[in-house]
């Protein structure tokens, strides 16, 4: 099987109403535990929640190919085109693998983007013991399961399709530096001095876009989705506190 598992639709769910927030989860893809933090984002924004393999829509269990980068941003531009009305442009949250995707989209295709949140993205490689990290980080989460069930579940496509490829991507500094006032790196105030962190907050100072602490750790989405809503609704409105590297002011000004 080559290509995207599904060449004929991409699949997503839109709920709330106000400006269009594209939110790609993180994982492989699959929005499993975020409505809470879309049912307190619905109320000032209309959440397309985005899901790149289709996990939630019916595509779980079915064989799924190595995973690449740009098959997500790609999808996600389009879920942009469909939703978007003609000029308009999306705000944009991705969450650790969807935060790859974020930062792919923005480079790509930034046309249709008003503001691009890549919470933790796991693009270790930029760090300078990149190499390293990245072996440590792929032992943490063990070997890649089975091949009987490595589609059973989304762990076991993330952990077989997912994780490898995305964690050897490495960002174009030199895209995302001609739209850093459109980017904001983001990472947990659990996550201090963490791999996740350090990426973030390294790649937000060689890109020159912001740099914000959200609640919790790693997955603050999921433990703290009322509190982590409120900070990114106030940095996309440009009223958050605590946003470094002149994010705020950029927001204001887009």
């Amino acid at each position: 099987m080559t290509g995207r598992p599904d060449r004929h639709r991409d699949h997503y769910d839109v709920t709330g109403s106000g400006p269009v927030l594209l939110v790609v989860p993180g994982g492989a893809g699959h929005p499993m535990g975020l409505e809470p933090l879309t049912a307190a984002l619905s109320a000032r924004f209309t959440v397309v929640t985005y899901d790149p393999l289709g996990l939630a829509h019916g595509r779980l269990g079915l064989p799924v190919p190595e995973q690449r980068v740009e098959w997500w941003s790609e999808g996600a531009r389009r879920v942009l085109d469909a939703v978007l009305p003609e000029g308009a442009s999306a705000r944009v949250l991705g969450m650790s693998s969807g935060g790859i995707a974020a930062l792919d989209l923005l480079a790509r295709h930034p046309r249709r983007l008003r503001h691009v949140v890549a919470h933790e993205p796991p693009v270790v490689t930029v760090l300078p013991d990149g190499a390293r990290e990245r072996r440590d980080l792929l032992r943490s989460l063990g070997g890649p399961p089975s091949a009987a069930g490595e589609a059973a579940d989304p762990m076991g496509v993330f952990l077989s399709r997912v994780v490898r490829p995305f964690t050897a991507y490495a960002p174009h500094p030199d895209a995302l530096r001609a739209h850093a006032s459109r980017l904001t790196l983001a990472a947990g105030s659990g996550s201090r001095d963490q791999p996740p962190y350090r990426t973030a907050a390294l790649l937000a100072e060689r890109t020159g876009g912001g740099f914000a602490e959200f609640p919790g750790g790693h997955l603050g989405a999921l433990d703290h989705p009322e509190a982590f809503a409120e900070r990114l609704a106030g940095l996309l409105d440009g009223t958050g506190e605590g946003c470094c590297a002149g994010a705020c002011g950029h927001l204001q000004e887009s």
